[in-house]
């Protein structure tokens, strides 16, 4: 839809179009010619709540905009793992009822929609996600109700939603305004938010020493780059870094994780600097990576370090204007509104809600047998963080290959690969740079190649898919070398062992960035006619040829 004149945003500022208010009298402190700028004060978080809004919606864009492109496939009524099957085995748990517990179980809006059309309501979800989260975008406005619909929506579709969750308590109940009068940002939110990246970080360095040796012994960057999930092209180059050049860089990311989150107790300036840390950290493992939104997200709790002073540069001279005056003249009026007086009991009860719920989290900090990524609450709000506690020394693919040949064990058969999105497949392909979106097909890919396919059931589910060529399927591959020709008569699954080439060495000269080693077989030839029972048993449609 076309968007408001007023609405659009300046380029190279946060800053929207000018407010139409009237030029200020020569004796007012306003921005009328001639007066005299008046300066942010520290300690302030006006525009730092521009800021967080803004990349919270960015990333909401981003997450929906990934759900609408692949829920379908992935979990809709033909998807690979349908929600549907899903929360009827729930139900069924719960002897048909849903209450508290089936909801403290999966969380989700779609306990109270229509599963006659699963692809429908998996898309109005995303839709709605997309449109509410472009509002805020792009105007740089927001309130809680809008922001709590937004957090129940993606809540909806993925667990562990905190950032989303503080969100909501940095807007006011009612106002859909930048600079709402009478509603500043609350430092309780604010020290949510740091209290977020906190935990985050530390958890991760935690885990990290508590871990795997490698992180112990400073040589888990020897593998990072060439076994994570989806190497970028940076990562290439990377991987063949020197030793000390490793060691100093497993050094900085104990640092970055162990010793830099108290900085946010030692003062503003302090603060503010483990900002800048944090989201330099962070851009550097997006650019070295591509582990979806993960990054992005982690930078964003790390904006509340910030005050209005430190980001004025990000904005126009009106803006800041005005932000001054509010502090000068006071933005508090005599008499609360009902309004103000709700948004301030629900941030005080945040507070105390963050407290409680924090407890087992510091107790899962402090444990010697600390887990990561879970929570402690039904609804996901105040959780334990972590990332590559282990590092694994090798990379490992499974590749997909169908043949037309009526005998799979035919020497003769001719075998053709089915290529990702992303992940590494043909020898001579450039590792990709996909960061912020998220392949999640190419990731659940990479966890099945160090496990087996009784253990990824889903796989064989694609498999089936492949054989019968189904479009919505198809779509989330890169390439299908049956295309246009009749479908494969059999699926294999092949294990092979990657390596990064060597840079100017023999196989990167014939334009090959990886090279490889077969393993062995992952999972045996499949047939349709031979996967009829299996998709029988797992209550899973039957794939049919589009």
């Amino acid at each position: 839809a076309p968007i408001p004149r007023e609405a659009v945003a300046v380029p190279g500022s946060w800053e929207s179009a000018p407010d139409p208010s009237p030029a200020a009298s020569p004796g007012s402190p306003g921005p009328g010619l001639g007066a005299a700028a008046l300066p942010l004060p520290p300690g302030t978080f006006w525009l730092t709540r521009i800021v967080l809004l803004r990349s919270i919606a960015f990333l909401y864009s981003v997450a929906f905009l990934v759900a609408l492109h692949q829920n379908k496939q992935l979990i809709g009524t033909k998807g690979l793992l349908p929600c549907k099957l899903y929360l009827q085995d729930i139900q069924r748990y719960f002897k048909g009822k849903i209450g508290l517990d089936a909801l403290s179980y999966a969380p989700t809006v779609l306990w109270f929609l229509d599963w006659s059309d699963m692809d429908s309501v998996l898309d109005g979800l995303a839709l709605a996600g997309l449109a509410g989260a472009g509002f805020v975008l792009v105007t740089g406005c927001a309130n809680m109700v809008l922001m709590a619909l937004l957090w129940l929506l993606y809540l909806s579709l993925v667990n562990l939603l905190e950032t989303g969750f503080l969100g909501i308590f940095l807007c006011p109940l009612w106002s859909l305004s930048r600079l709402p009068q009478g509603s500043p940002p609350s430092r309780i939110v604010i020290w949510a938010f740091r209290w977020l990246i906190f935990r985050i970080m530390l958890g991760a360095g935690l885990i990290k020493i508590r871990g795997d040796r490698c992180w112990r012994e400073l040589t888990c960057m020897d593998y990072h780059y060439e076994t994570q999930p989806v190497p970028s092209p940076i990562s290439y180059f990377m991987h063949r870094s020197p030793w000390w050049f490793h060691r100093f860089e497993t050094l900085v990311n104990h640092f970055i994780e162990l010793v830099v989150p108290f900085f946010l107790l030692l003062g503003r300036r302090m603060c503010i600097l483990h900002g800048l840390l944090q989201i330099l950290f962070q851009v550097l493992l997006i650019i070295s990576g591509n582990l979806s939104f993960l990054n992005w997200l982690t930078m964003v709790p790390s904006l509340a370090c910030f005050d209005d002073a430190s980001l004025g540069l990000l904005f126009g001279a009106r803006l800041k204007e005005r932000v001054a005056r509010m502090e000068l003249l006071g933005t508090r009026p005599e008499r609360l509104s009902l309004g103000s007086c709700i948004r301030r009991v629900l941030n005080i009860s945040l507070g105390l809600l963050i407290t409680y719920l924090s407890v087992p989290v510091v107790l899962n900090l402090l444990s010697s047998r600390q887990v990561m990524n879970t929570s402690f609450n039904p609804l996901r709000i105040v959780n334990t963080y972590g990332a590559f506690g282990s590092i694994t020394k090798e990379r490992t693919e499974v590749i997909l290959q169908g043949t037309a040949s009526l005998d799979p064990n035919d020497p003769a058969a001719v075998w053709e690969e089915f290529e990702f999105k992303c992940k590494p497949g043909d020898l001579r392909r450039r590792p990709c740079l996909i960061s912020p979106y998220h392949y999640r097909l190419d990731w659940l890919m990479w966890f099945a190649a160090f496990q087996t396919y009784e253990q990824n059931e889903w796989i064989i589910h694609l498999a089936g898919k492949l054989l019968a060529q189904e479009e919505e399927t198809l779509s989330l591959l890169a390439t299908n070398p049956f295309a246009g020709r009749e479908p494969p008569r059999w699926i294999r699954g092949e294990h092979f062992r990657y390596k990064f080439s060597q840079p100017g060495g023999k196989h990167a000269s014939d334009g090959k960035w990886w090279i490889r080693r077969r393993i062995g077989p992952y999972f045996p030839p499949v047939n349709l006619a031979g996967l009829r029972k299996f998709f029988e048993d797992r209550r899973w449609p039957y794939p049919m040829r589009d």
